[in-house]
């Protein structure tokens, strides 16, 4: 995308006033076309079948977008379905199914225009009705794990044939950011066959055995230009990082997610290979349990953050593809970080003094680790094992298996390793993993304060006091909060020279999770 098609920057003031001619005008413009560096001087070519090897995986997967908890199923569903609004290449919100949309003053009242000319893959046509089905999937009694960012939605309602009304609790300008999230994909109304899903995506379905493999064929009546390239794509579960790295290498797949960090420089020196390095919002946790003990007493879980070398960690375990982390989640990217929010040190000395704040000299916990959180997160565990021991404090290693990883020891061990992609505004990161209502609320943290404190930031237009909201709210996650954040993560992914049109996405890994969608192989 050149910048002559960007018609609006991700201010507050673009998104409300620029959106219903802005957005309109960009989708006309070829805003979709395949996001290579250099695609404007290569045309897509069809054809061949893509073989992506992509860890995150598990036998309890679903399709279902209620459910969507890993890369696998949400680049699955993401090849099925589209959602109503994606991120662009810059950070931006830019039309999907919803192709314009404009608020009232206020942003609690928004009209979203609902994209014509689009099919499901049974030749049902794209109506409001299936996109309001959609969108209550996740409002009300439900298990989706969008609630809390859905909670804000009071009601959605058709005007007409071509436009959807919502109504929110209370204004909010980044309406079109939260309908971003991947857990808004769109089905037809009534849907509910979640092991045969129906999308209007760029490949229909053939075959899906969950955490193994599947094979989706290509739309042939895809509504995006330049897109859908592939005649099929087959998705192979590849959750150890050494087998990833090795089908990668043998050319048994075109692509794989989730590099192992002590391995890219190796891969960067393959002639035959490319590494593809995003920047974002991804950063890895290990998760304390603020409902168990000893996790209840925030003197515990000061004295656990005092107690992790972040350097040596970011040093040793990301090999440097990264940033530290000050135990919240905001990245330094986003316009919002709280960047006068001093850096916590590693000081085993101050690890010792709150451990004797809550009446102990030392302390033992059981730290569960896996490389499903992260690709290096066993090694993560080991250096936070040798660095909490100067500060008296003993962590035994449970090394868990990858398969069921999130079903069973995610949000149900006491401490437990973890991670999260991101997301392209505070309030959303903070409204699904914090929040006290949060399904996905992973530290089982509740606080009033914060709450309260979350909702009268997103309804406000001035932005300094927004800052100093966010600010607030990020020195509380910091300092009481279940979370220890050492560090952010960049995303990287390798694929095959023969891989056409591949680049940098500041969401997720394969683009955004969109990489099948725009890819092409050379002939």
């Amino acid at each position: 995308m050149t910048d002559s098609t960007r018609l609006f920057t991700p201010t507050r003031r673009g998104l409300l006033a620029g959106a219903a001619a802005g957005f309109g005008a960009l989708a006309l413009g070829g805003a979709f076309l395949p996001g290579a560096a250099g695609a404007a001087e290569e045309t897509p070519r069809r054809g061949g079948v893509l073989k992506l090897g992509i860890g995150g995986g598990s036998t309890t997967d679903t399709l279902d977008p209620r459910k969507l908890t890993d890369w696998v199923p949400v680049n699955q569903a993401y090849m099925l379905m589209n959602g109503l609004i994606e991120i662009n290449w810059h950070n931006e919100a830019e039309p999907e199914l919803f192709e314009s949309w404009e608020a009232k003053p206020g942003a609690v009242e928004w009209v979203f225009r609902v994209r014509k000319g689009v099919s499901f893959h049974n030749g049902k046509p794209l109506t409001v009705e299936d996109v309001i089905y959609s969108i209550n999937l996740h409002r009300g009694d439900t298990t989706s794990a969008a609630r809390a960012i859905a909670e804000q939605i009071k009601d959605v309602k058709k005007l007409s044939d071509s436009e959807v009304g919502i109504t929110l609790s209370s204004g909010n300008a980044d309406l079109p950011f939260v309908l971003s999230d991947y857990h808004f994909l769109v089905v037809p109304d009534g849907f509910t066959d979640w092991n045969h899903p129906v999308g209007t995506g760029p490949f229909k379905f053939e075959s899906y055995d969950p955490g193994v493999r599947s094979r989706f064929v290509r739309n042939e009546n895809y509504w995006k230009p330049g897109c859908a390239n592939v005649d099929a794509v087959e998705v192979i579960v590849i959750n150890d990082i050494a087998a990833r790295t090795n089908a990668m290498m043998s050319g048994q797949v075109h692509a794989i997610n989730r590099l192992d960090f002590k391995t890219v420089d190796l891969l960067k020196r393959n002639p035959k290979l490319q590494v593809i390095r995003s920047a974002g919002g991804q950063h890895f946790t290990f998760l304390m349990d603020c409902t168990q003990k000893p996790f209840t007493d925030n003197n515990i879980r000061l004295a656990l953050k005092y107690a992790i070398d972040r350097e040596q960690m970011l040093k040793t375990a990301l090999r440097g593809y990264g940033r530290i982390g000050n135990d919240q989640p905001i990245p330094s990217s986003d316009r919002f970080f709280a960047k006068e929010l001093p850096q916590r040190p590693y000081d085993p000395d101050k690890a010792k003094f709150y451990l004797k704040q809550a009446g102990l000299s030392d302390l033992k916990v059981t730290l569960s680790a896996s490389d499903a959180a992260f690709a290096g997160a066993v090694d993560a565990a080991a250096i936070y094992r040798s660095s909490a021991a100067p500060a008296g404090i003993d962590i035994t290693i449970k090394r868990e298996p990858a398969d069921g990883y999130w079903d069973n020891v995610w949000m149900k061990a006491p401490f437990a390793m973890s991670y999260w992609g991101g997301r392209p505004t505070a309030d959303q990161m903070f409204s699904i993993a914090y929040l006290s209502s949060s399904v996905q609320n992973d530290t089982h943290w509740r606080n009033e304060r914060f709450d309260a404190l979350l909702l009268e930031a997103r309804a406000l237009l001035d932005d300094a006091r927004r800052r100093e909201i966010y600010f607030d709210l990020q020195k509380m996650v910091s300092d009481e909060g279940g979370a220890v954040i050492p560090m952010f993560g960049d995303y990287l992914d390798a694929a095959s020279l023969k891989v056409k049109g591949i680049r940098p996405h500041p969401m997720f890994n394969f683009m955004g999770a969109r990489l099948a969608e725009r890819v092409w192989l050379e002939a």
